[in-house]
């Protein structure tokens, strides 16, 4: 039975890995997938986080984070990304991440729009200093992104209104990030960093990687489902596969976009279907990340992260 302290603040306080809902993978790598949309990643800038594209983006949930990305043309107006969001519910969508934007103002908007309209779960990513310049909205499921540090984590216990935090740890301290306690109420992410190479990896990299999934042997753990439309209107398999175009979202619809075989081979790109993993005993519980591994060797089926592979 877990301990937990009742402080004199009125908070209860527990274990942070009580309220950690997945590690190094995104929260939804272990519900079963069918082969139809389920979610989409909608960006709402150039971003303004930490990690940029050109510098390298060494972060699990990387897909749902504020990093900084290059535009290749003009953002796709306000108009044009309402036209988006109620396509994807008309399709049967019923998740919606919008991540990287540039305004918060811009975010709460387009936000309130998405649940004015019906979307089933709207989740709203901000970073851990903007929360201030945030009033709650009702249906809105907002997630704060900070890197783990005592500082703030007291600064995100004074928001018990957030659903979730996104909370970046590097390896070697995961484990001692995980022995903390907290007054935090929501769900917690746990976005691990990696090194730019697997002969610096200092935490065991099998333990973080376990994934228990019942479709695995059919569709991605992670990508089945995904639908990612960046700024200025590509839409792609995950939003850190910035070379795997699937459609113009300046023209295309989004019915006709996840018909397209590009994006259902991600969607079905299972470890039989990558040469390396094919013969691996563990495959069908190993959850790795293909952005990552194709930032870290230009390969979309690169096995830079595996210690298994000699």
């Amino acid at each position: 039975m877990e301990e937990i302290t009742y402080e004199a603040s009125g908070s209860f306080e527990v274990p942070i890995s009580s309220r950690v809902v997945s590690i190094s993978k995104p929260p939804w790598s272990a519900r079963p997938h069918r082969g139809k949309l389920e979610r989409l990643i909608l960006q709402l800038g150039a971003g303004r986080g930490r990690f940029s594209e050109v510098e390298g983006i060494p972060r699990s949930l990387g897909c749902i984070g504020n990093n900084r990305f290059l535009l290749r043309r003009e953002p796709l107006s306000v108009e044009r990304v309402r036209e988006l969001i109620s396509e994807f519910r008309k399709a049967g969508g019923r998740e919606l991440w919008l991540t990287n934007y540039d305004s918060v103002d811009y975010l709460l908007s387009v936000a309130a729009y998405s649940v004015e309209i019906g979307v089933d779960e709207v989740h709203a990513v901000l970073h851990l200093d903007d929360l201030d310049r945030v009033r709650p909205v009702e249906g809105v499921r907002f997630i704060a992104e900070l890197e783990y540090s005592s500082e703030n984590l007291q600064r995100l216990e004074a928001h018990r209104w957030l659903h979730g935090a996104l909370i970046m740890v590097r390896g070697s301290d995961l484990d001692d990030f995980l022995g903390l306690k907290t007054t935090f109420p929501g769900e917690i992410y746990v976005d691990v960093l990696y090194p730019g190479s697997a002969r610096k990896l200092d935490f065991n990299v099998i333990e973080v990687r376990r994934v228990l999934n019942p479709t695995t042997e059919r569709y991605h753990d992670c990508l089945a489902g995904t639908l990612a439309i960046t700024a200025d209107g590509y839409a792609l398999p995950c939003p850190l596969l910035r070379n795997h175009v699937v459609a113009d979202m300046m023209e295309a619809g989004i019915r006709g976009t996840v018909r397209r075989k590009h994006l259902r081979e991600f969607w079905r790109m299972t470890k039989d279907k990558i040469e390396t993993c094919r013969a691996c005993p563990i495959k069908y519980v190993c959850h790795d990340c293909r952005a990552l591994e194709y930032q870290a060797t230009g390969d979309i089926e690169g096995v830079e992260y595996c210690p298994l592979f000699p």
